[in-house]
């Protein structure tokens, strides 16, 4: 504003400015980047650094982060299943305008829980500032530029409307039914679940950047009056999450994971150590290490069509149709270079050669002509297996290799469902099937798995089991027939609207923050792929590939090269009487008989 001021002062008095240039260049070296300076408070800024150097103490320092922002290679995929539509829960958007209006339902539910406490919501604000503080801040791996008080009593509130959204979930699971909610909820809390502002609400739960430390919610429930049914805060808290994960989870597992609420960081935590369970929740002692290979697949062919696609670039055109030739059959090439290459012909060749190439309209193909010779025999008359820098080509795309549904199904392999989780997937060898766990998707699935999949990124130190599963389902989905192909033997319960849909939902979170193995996961890719090439089918598919189809283009080649000889021959033949130089050939003895 106070640029705005100056320029129209400026153009009001420019006959008593004769120094206007100057004070532009003042301006703008001071809204420069070198000496920008964000509106803070320097002390406060000076007392943060020393409670941080100085004051915190060491055990908090030894608390890990769980509660990250979402990689933006997966953010950049698609922001409105990263990024809260309806509420924020926590620091990360709490001053977002699009989530701000929700503050007055908060504060209306922490009103209500006042009601149950055994002690007043300001004294719990102050329990938590005196004894949490330190250890909410080191929750966030994002420096929370916020006073103790602010950051305080935000949490309290956010705990208080998420306990009383929980509370659906907990009667649920214990087969209770929530009969009357408050007026001021009523369109926002759903006992049934189908009003649009409960399922937005819920899909804000899950969000990787939308979370609360649980040990704060579990220390909320301690301050709650003590009820009939004598439950510990621990077990009230893990009634309400299990409700919650049997209204969010795609899976139909018959034994759930025992997952310990006390070894659970947050919500999305708890989530994902039951999609994902771990050694220890399945009650596993032994540890069995696999040893494994890359299953990877090259994908450059967008490259080579962008390359192909510029006529001026002769080059590049002569190289990708001698990258055509050289996947053709072996043997025919090697034919073709002993009688291209070979020195004798070599010798014959290079004279008419000179004297074709002098001709007007053949001037044009002289060039891309002789460099794609000389790409196939290189410099040294050898032929070259890499490209021009000498370089071999590296897999720009790397996913799991293996053949789509409706590929597999022609092949004989057979699909059957499971009623289990991820870590069911097995494929039986004998009979050709390929086990896969019923997968129930709705409009709340796609957030669920890709912020399952952003934080597994973010804290997993072994392999990306979720991230896999998605990468698997890509693979084997590509189109709708694959998708309506696995509806209908019950391995996808669809709720959306099509099955395009579904192949679309799968084949849009192919983004991965870093590749991933998983030995049981890629060990029965590896039982697929070696059952589905071994099949007659895809045998005699790839023979006529490699030994018919592949021909045809050397064959077509050839076939123009011998048009353009005989287009040669009948020009020089125009010009150069060639009867009467056929005439003046001698006789073959015995050719007279023979007529």
């Amino acid at each position: 504003m106070l640029y705005i001021y100056i320029c129209v002062w400026l153009e009001q008095n420019t006959s008593n400015t004769p120094s206007t240039s100057s004070i532009f260049n003042a301006i703008s070296m001071n809204s420069s980047h070198g000496f920008l300076k964000m509106d803070i408070d320097e002390d406060k800024w000076v007392e943060g650094m020393r409670k941080s150097l100085v004051e915190q103490d060491e055990e908090i320092g030894k608390i890990p982060v769980c509660i990250f922002t979402v990689p933006k290679i997966l953010l950049a995929t698609d922001p409105n299943s990263y990024i809260p539509q309806q509420v924020a829960l926590g620091p990360f958007h709490h001053w977002r305008p699009e989530v701000y209006d929700m503050q007055r339902y908060k504060l209306a539910a922490a009103r209500r829980t006042q009601k149950y406490m055994n002690v007043s919501f300001e004294r719990i604000v102050d329990i938590m500032k005196k004894h949490d503080e330190l250890r909410i801040r080191a929750s966030y791996h994002k420096l929370l530029e916020m006073s103790g008080d602010t950051l305080v009593w935000m949490m309290a509130v956010d705990m208080a409307f998420l306990l009383e959204f929980l509370m659906v979930y907990s009667m649920k699971q214990e087969g209770q039914t929530l009969t009357r909610v408050t007026s001021s909820m009523s369109h926002l809390v759903d006992a049934t679940g189908k009003k649009l502002s409960h399922v937005a609400i819920l899909r804000d739960l899950v969000m990787l950047e939308n979370q609360i430390p649980l040990f704060l919610i579990k220390n909320m429930l301690e301050h709650q009056r003590k009820e009939s049914d004598d439950k510990s805060p621990g077990e009230k808290l893990k009634s309400m999450l299990m409700g919650l994960y049997h209204e969010l989870s795609p899976f139909h597992e018959q034994e759930l994971a025992d997952v310990d609420i006390d070894d659970c960081d947050h919500i999305l935590d708890f989530l994902y150590h039951m999609t994902v369970p771990n050694n220890k929740e399945l009650h596993i002692d032994e540890v069995i290490e696999i040893e494994y290979e890359g299953i990877t697949e090259e994908a450059c062919d967008g490259d080579q069509e962008e390359s192909f696609a510029k006529p001026s670039d002769l080059r590049r055109f002569t190289n990708y149709i001698w990258k055509i030739l050289s996947k053709s059959n072996a043997g025919m090439i090697r034919i073709s270079k002993r009688i291209i290459f070979g020195r004798p012909v070599i010798l014959v060749t290079k004279l008419p050669w000179r004297i074709i190439s002098s001709l007007p309209i053949l001037k044009l193909l002289k060039e891309p002509i002789e460099q794609m010779f000389k790409n196939f025999r290189g410099e040294d008359g050898q032929e070259k297996s890499n490209d021009e820098s000498g370089e071999s080509k590296t897999p720009k795309i790397e996913e799991i290799t293996i053949p789509s549904v409706t590929e597999m199904a022609k092949a004989g392999i057979i699909f059957s469902p499971v009623n289990g989780g991820i870590s069911d997937i097995s494929f039986d060898v004998k009979t050709f099937t390929l086990y896969l766990p019923v997968v129930e998707l709705d409009v709340n699935t796609e957030v669920y798995l890709r912020n399952l999949v952003a934080y597994e990124a973010c804290v997993a130190a072994g392999p990306l089991v979720m991230a896999r599963y998605t990468e698997l389902m890509n693979g084997i989905i590509d189109t709708e027939e694959d998708a309506k192909y696995l509806r209908e033997r019950g391995i996808v319960l669809n709720h959306l609207k099509s099955d395009k849909e579904v192949a679309d939902l799968w084949n849009g979170m192919s983004k991965s923050v870093k590749l991933t193995k998983v030995p049981k996961m890629d060990k029965v890719v590896a039982d697929v792929n070696k059952m589905y090439g071994e099949t007659w089918r895809v045998k005699s598919s790839k023979y006529l590939k490699t030994y018919v189809f592949a021909s045809w283009q050397l064959l077509t080649l050839l076939a123009a090269l011998f048009m353009l000889f005989l287009t040669t021959l009948q020009a020089f033949c125009s010009v150069y009487v060639c009867a009467r130089v056929f005439h003046q050939l001698p006789e073959i003895p015995g050719s007279e008989g023979a007529t």
